[in-house]
C-alpha cells in the first residue's frame, strides 16, 4: 500500500497551487504520501507542509478521509493523550458542587427512615393487617405455652411487680425456645399484652392508665369507644374474641363479690380506683358483651378545678361553697354524664373535719374529701335469690349509726322517701344526686319515686315533705359542645297552695358561640335575696355571700 503511493522525491517540495485554481489529480496523489511518512526518518519536517496543502485543498479532504482513516486514527488517538491530563482537573473542579447535594439527600432519606423506624418502635400497635394477624397468632401460641408452664395460683400470691417480671422472663424464654422471629418492639409489646391479659384488663389497660378519658364504652369485642374532652371517638383497640371480653368482665365483677353470666347478665361493679362499671352480657347484648366504664381522674377534682374548666364562675363557686359549708340540704340534679358525682365530691370538700359522714351507694364511686366517712354499698341477691341489701335498707340503717350527714350517691327509687325523712329529722347538710333536666323536674322526679315505692300518701303531703327537706337544687348539664356547666343554683322556698315554690339564685346565660363551636355565656345573678341568707348568717358567713353575689352581678361572659 505504501509502495504504490510513494511519489518521486522531487515532488515533495512542489509549491502549492493557486487558491483559485483546483489542484491536479496527480498533485493530490503525490501530496497524500507526505502525510503517511510522518513517522519516517527523513520526512518529519515535511509533514506539516503536506498537511497544510491538504487543508487548503477542498477536494483533497474526502480522499484523506477515505484512504487514510485507518492510519490517521491511531495518530489522532495518540496525539490527544497528553491533553486529558488537565481535563480531569477541569472536570473535577465542579464535582464537589454537583455531588454535595447527594450526601444531604441520603442523610435526609436515612433520617426519615430512622424516624419511621423509631415511630414504629414507639407505637408498635400501628401494624398492617397482615402483621397484626401474625402478631395475634404468635401471642396466642406464647400465651397457651405460658399457661401450661407456670402455676397461676402461685403467681396470684406474688406482688404485681414481681409477677410482671416473672412473666417477662418466661415469655422471653418461650420466644427464644420456639425460635420466633420478633423485633424488640414487638417482643416488648407481647410481654405487656400478656401481663395485662393475666393481671389487668387486657387491651383496655392502656386506656385505664390515661387520665384524660372520662368514659370507656366497649360494644362487643371489635369496637371500643372513648370520651375525651366531651367528644366520643372510636379507638383501634380490639379484643381477641368475645370469650376474652367476657373473661375480663368476670374478673372485674368478681373483685367486688359479684357475678355476670347468662343467668345474671346485668351487673354493676367498680374498679379499684372507684371507677363505675356496668356489664350487660349475652343473650341480652346481641353483638357481644357491652362494658361501660365511667373513669375518675387519679387526682380528686376540687371546686377550683371546675372554675378552671369554666364550669362555674369564681363568684358562683363561692356561692356553692357556702351552700356546702352551711349545712344546707342539697340535691345535685343533671342528665347522664353531666358531672353530678364530680360536683357532689366537690361539695363535700367544705364539710368540717369533725362531722361524721355516711354514704350509701349502689356502686361505691364517691371520693369524698373528708376524713371521717363511712362508705356503704348495696348487695344484689345470690344464686338462690336471697341476701339482697337494697338502698332503702342502707338509708334506714344509717339513722342508727349516729350520722351528721347522709349522702346518697344516686336516688333512683323508694329510698328517696327515706332520704327526705333523714333530712327532716336533724341530719342537716345531707346530699344526693338525681337524674333530671332542670330543677322543676327534679322535684317531680322525687314525687314519682316516692309514689313508685308504694307509699299511699296524698300528693300534697309528699310535696310538703319535699319542700321542708330540700333547701337547694344545683343543676348540672352537658352542653352540645361537650362542655359541662352548672346551669342553675335554685332554692326551694316553700309551698303556695299545692305547688312547690322555687327561686333561682344564679343561672347560666347563653350568649353565643365562637367560630370553632365553643359556647359563650356567663353565670348571672338573678338579683333575688336568697332565702338561706339567715342560715348563712347563723354560720357567720353572710359577708362572704354578699360579696359573691355582688361579684356575680358584674362578671363578664366567659
Amino acid at each position: 500500500m505504501f509502495g504504490r503511493r510513494q511519489g518521486p522525491p522531487t515532488k515533495t517540495a512542489s509549491p502549492p497551487p493557486p487558491a483559485n485554481e483546483p489542484p491536479a489529480d496527480d498533485d493530490v496523489d503525490e501530496a497524500k504520501p507526505q502525510l503517511t511518512l510522518v513517522d519516517s526518518d527523513g520526512a518529519e519536517g515535511e509533514a506539516p507542509d503536506g498537511a497544510s496543502n491538504a487543508a487548503t485543498d477542498d477536494h483533497a479532504e474526502p480522499a484523506f478521509d477515505d484512504d487514510f482513516a485507518t492510519e490517521v486514527e491511531p495518530a489522532q488517538a495518540a496525539a490527544p493523550e497528553p491533553e486529558p491530563e488537565p481535563e480531569p482537573e477541569v472536570a473535577l473542579a465542579p464535582e464537589p458542587e454537583q455531588e454535595t447535594p447527594k450526601p444531604k439527600m441520603r442523610q435526609a432519606a436515612e433520617s426519615r427512615r430512622d424516624k419511621k423506624k423509631k415511630d414504629k418502635e414507639d407505637d408498635p400497635g400501628d401494624m398492617t393487617p397482615e402483621e397484626e394477624a401474625r402478631y395475634n397468632e404468635t401471642k396466642i401460641q406464647v400465651f397457651n405455652t405460658l399457661i401450661e408452664s407456670v402455676d397461676l395460683t402461685e403467681l396470684s400470691k406474688m406482688p404485681a411487680a414481681a409477677v410482671r417480671k416473672e412473666i417477662s422472663d418466661v415469655v422471653s424464654e418461650i420466644i427464644s425456645m420456639k425460635a420466633m422471629v420478633m423485633s424488640a418492639a414487638e417482643q416488648q409489646r407481647l410481654i405487656v399484652d400478656i401481663c395485662n391479659d393475666i393481671l389487668g384488663l387486657g387491651p383496655m389497660e392502656p386506656l385505664i392508665e390515661r387520665d384524660d378519658i372520662a368514659d370507656i364504652m366497649v360494644n362487643g369485642p371489635n369496637k371500643v369507644y372513648i370520651e375525651t374532652g366531651g367528644k366520643i371517638t372510636l379507638t383501634n383497640i380490639k379484643f381477641r374474641d368475645n370469650a376474652q371480653l367476657m373473661n375480663i368482665c368476670q374478673r372485674i365483677v368478681s373483685a367486688v363479690g359479684r357475678r355476670v353470666d347468662e343467668a345474671s347478665p346485668i351487673c354493676d361493679a367498680r374498679l379499684l380506683d372507684g371507677s363505675r362499671v356496668n356489664v350487660i352480657a349475652p343473650p341480652l347484648a346481641i353483638d357481644g358483651a357491652a362494658l361501660t366504664i365511667r373513669k375518675f381522674k387519679k387526682d380528686k377534682l376540687r371546686l377550683q378545678d371546675l372554675v378552671n374548666f369554666k364550669s362555674i364562675s369564681p363568684a358562683g363557686a363561692e356561692v356553692i361553697k357556702l351552700v356546702g359549708a352551711c349545712r344546707l340540704n342539697v340535691m345535685v340534679s343533671g342528665g347522664t354524664g353531666s358531672g353530678k358525682t364530680t360536683l357532689l365530691n366537690c361539695l363535700t370538700a367544705f364539710i368540717e373535719d369533725g362531722e361524721r359522714v355516711i354514704t350509701c351507694e349502689d356502686t361505691a364511686e364517691l371520693q369524698l374529701l373528708v376524713p371521717h366517712v363511712v362508705r356503704l354499698e348495696t348487695r344484689p341477691p345470690n344464686l338462690e335469690g336471697v341476701g339482697e341489701i337494697s338502698m332503702t335498707d342502707l338509708v334506714k340503717n344509717c339513722l342508727r349509726m349516729r350520722p351528721e350527714r347522709i349522702i346518697v350517691g344516686e336516688v333512683r327509687g323508694k329510698e328517696a322517701f327515706d332520704l327526705l325523712q333523714a333530712m327532716n329529722t336533724g341530719h342537716d347538710g345531707s346530699m344526693g344526686t338525681i337524674h333530671a333536666n332542670n330543677p322543676r323536674e327534679c322535684i317531680s322526679r322525687i314525687e314519682n319515686m316516692i309514689a313508685m315505692g308504694g307509699f299511699s300518701l296524698p300528693a300534697k303531703t309528699v310535696r310538703e315533705q319535699i319542700a321542708g327537706a330540700v333547701n337547694v337544687i344545683v343543676q348540672a348539664a352537658r352542653l352540645r359542645d361537650g362542655s359541662r356547666k352548672i346551669t342553675h343554683v335554685t332554692e326551694v322556698i316553700g309551698m303556695e297552695g299545692d305547688v312547690i315554690t322555687l327561686q333561682d339564685i344564679l343561672v347560666f346565660d347563653f350568649e353565643g358561640e365562637t367560630p370553632d363551636g365553643k359556647i359563650i355565656g356567663r353565670h348571672k345573678y338573678t338579683g333575688l335575696r336568697p332565702a338561706f341568707y339567715d342560715r348563712v348568717r347563723y354560720f357567720g358567713k353572710e359577708q362572704e355571700l354578699v360579696t359573691a353575689l355582688q361579684a356575680l352581678a358584674s362578671e363578664e361572659p366567659s
